[in-house]
């Protein structure tokens, strides 16, 4: 996915008294948010797989296939589907 975002030339200005690379520090605060939405992703489902009894499968330790697995749960619900 590619996100476009659109900054002032004011707020760019603003920005460059502290930052050195703009759009670095962009995906860096990116990435960070990844790793965070991950890790709590990661907890949450590995305690809901381990308390099923109806679940016996291995759990994956690959993210990919850890991610694959946790979407093709039926009770799976996004953050939007769980605000509805």
């Amino acid at each position: 996915m590619e996100i476009k975002i659109t900054v002032s030339d004011t707020d760019v200005k603003i920005l460059n008294n502290d930052i050195s690379d703009i759009q670095e520090w962009v995906q860096n605060a990116l990435n960070g948010k990844i790793d965070n939405c991950w890790s709590r992703m990661r907890e949450e489902w590995v305690v809901k797989l381990m308390n099923n009894p109806e679940f016996t499968d291995p759990i994956p330790s690959n993210k990919e296939e850890f991610v694959n697995l946790i979407f093709s749960k039926p009770e799976y619900l996004n953050k939007t589907q769980r605000k509805l």
